[in-house]
C-alpha cells in the first residue's frame, strides 16, 4: 500500500534463453503454465530489488510490471478493461473487488506457502479464508515524533490530540488522506472509523478543522518521509513500513501507535477475473511468500513481512529492525480496525476533507 510513489510507467525486464543454475527455459515455462510471461500490477517502489530477476531466473518467464500509486487509479484500469494477472490492492479495495465479481478464486493447492503466512495477517475480515487474497505486507498508521523535541510521555497520553496541541502549532506533517485522517480524527472521538453515523462523521469533520485552524499543518504523501528523515518537523502521523524507514534513518525519531486505536491495513496479491495466465500467477504468489523472496521484500521496503519466519528473524533479537519500534505492527488489539469498503462513506469523507483543507 504505501509507498505511494506515483510511477505510471511500466517497466519490462525480459530474460532471453535458460535463466542460469537451476533455471527452467521460456519452452519449460509456456510447457507448465501455457505462458511464458506475468502481468503483474503493484504499488511503486514495493518489491525487493531482486525479486522479479530472480522469480524470471527462476521459472524462465518474463514479468511485465506496471505501477499504480492508488487503489482507485488500480480499479479504475480494471473498469476499463485491462487485464493483469496478478494485482496488489489494499483490504478494503480487495473486498470491493470480490463483491463486485472482478476476482477469480485461489487454487490454494497450487500456493502450498501459504503455511508460510504470519499469525498477524490469517483470517483476515474481509478473506477469512484466503478464498482471493494472500497478504503481501501489513502494518498499521501511528505517530512519528522527534523524542528530543516532544516529551514521549505527552504523546502517550495525548494520542491524537497532540495534533491538536497548540505547544506544536507549525511543526506537524498530515498525511493528505481522507481516510486516514478522519481514521484519526474518529479514533481520537472514540469512534469507529467505519461509522456511518451522521453526527460521529460531524464531529471528527470539526475536529480536523480545528487542527487545520489552529496548527498550520502541511499536508504531504511521499514528501512525509525525507521530511521526517531531515527533522523539518517534530511529529507526523505516517505509516508504519515508512516510520521504519524513517525512524532507521534518523535516531531522534520515535514511534508511538496511539491507544486510542489505529488503522491495520493490509496488501494482499490477487488474480482478477481477466488475467491471461492465472497459472503463472499462482506460481508468483506462491514464490513471493517463499523465506528468500519475502526477507528480500521486507528487507528492502521496510514493511511487515507476511511470512513469519522473516517476520520473526527481521523483528526479533539481533534482526536487522530488532530495536526499531515502527516495523512490526500491532496485533490483537480490540481498537485497532480494518477498513471495510463503503464507497458512500468515502465520498461523502473525500468531499469534506476537501473543505477541511480549503479552510486554511
Amino acid at each position: 500500500m504505501k509507498k505511494l510513489v506515483a510511477l505510471t510507467m511500466a517497466a519490462a525486464v525480459l530474460l532471453a534463453g535458460c535463466g542460469g543454475s537451476g533455471g527452467a527455459s521460456a519452452e519449460d515455462a509456456v510447457e507448465k503454465y501455457g505462458s511464458d510471461t506475468l502481468k503483474l500490477y503493484n504499488w511503486g517502489e514495493y518489491m525487493g530489488e531482486d525479486l522479479i530477476s530472480n522469480f524470471e531466473k527462476e521459472f524462465g518467464v518474463k514479468v511485465i510490471t506496471e505501477y499504480f500509486d492508488s487503489n482507485e487509479m488500480m480499479y479504475t484500469k480494471l473498469q476499463a478493461g485491462d487485464s493483469y494477472d496478478v494485482l496488489v490492492p489494499s483490504d478494503y479495495m480487495i473486498e470491493r473487488l470480490m463483491n463486485e465479481d472482478m476476482l477469480q478464486e485461489l487454487d490454494l493447492s497450487l500456493i502450498p506457502n501459504l503455511s508460510n503466512l504470519a499469525e498477524g495477517v490469517k483470517n483476515l475480515p474481509y478473506d477469512p479464508d484466503n478464498t482471493y487474497s494472500v497478504p503481501y505486507f501489513w502494518g498499521s498508521v501511528g505517530i512519528v515524533y522527534n523524542h528530543n523535541n516532544v516529551d514521549p510521555a505527552v504523546v502517550e497520553e495525548q494520542g491524537y490530540e497532540i495534533l491538536r496541541n497548540t505547544d506544536y502549532k507549525g511543526r506537524i506533517y498530515i498525511y493528505d488522506s481522507e481516510r486516514d485522517s478522519f481514521m484519526m480524527a474518529l479514533k481520537a472521538l472514540g469512534y469507529s472509523m467505519n461509522t456511518e453515523d451522521e453526527a460521529e462523521i460531524q464531529a471528527a469533520y470539526e475536529w480536523l478543522l480545528d487542527m487545520n485552524n489552529t496548527m498550520e499543518p502541511i499536508y504531504v504523501t511521499d514528501e512525509v518521509i525525507d521530511g521526517m528523515i531531515t527533522g523539518s518537523k517534530d511529529i507526523a502521523v505516517v505509516y508504519s513500513g515508512d516510520a521504519t524507514t524513517i525512524l532507521e534513518e534518523n535516531e531522534d525519531m520515535s514511534f508511538w501507535m496511539p491507544n486510542e486505536g489505529t488503522n491495520l491495513w493490509s496488501d494482499a496479491m490477487v488474480i482478477p477475473a481477466n488475467a491471461e495466465n492465472p497459472l503463472l500467477a499462482h506460481e508468483f504468489i506462491n514464490y513471493v511468500l517463499t523465506y528468500d523472496a519475502s526477507m528480500s521484500n521486507s528487507e528492502y521496503v521496510g514493511y511487515a513481512s507476511s511470512n513469519q519466519e522473516v517476520l520473526d528473524e527481521l523483528s526479533g533479537e539481533g534482526g536487522l529492525f530488532a530495536e526499531n519500534e515502527a516495523y512490526l505492527p500491532r496485533s490483537g488489539y480490540e481498537k485497532d480496525e480494518v477498513f471495510e469498503d463503503n464507497p458512500v462513506l468515502k465520498k461523502t469523507l473525500a468531499e469534506l476533507w476537501i473543505k477541511v483543507k480549503a479552510a486554511k
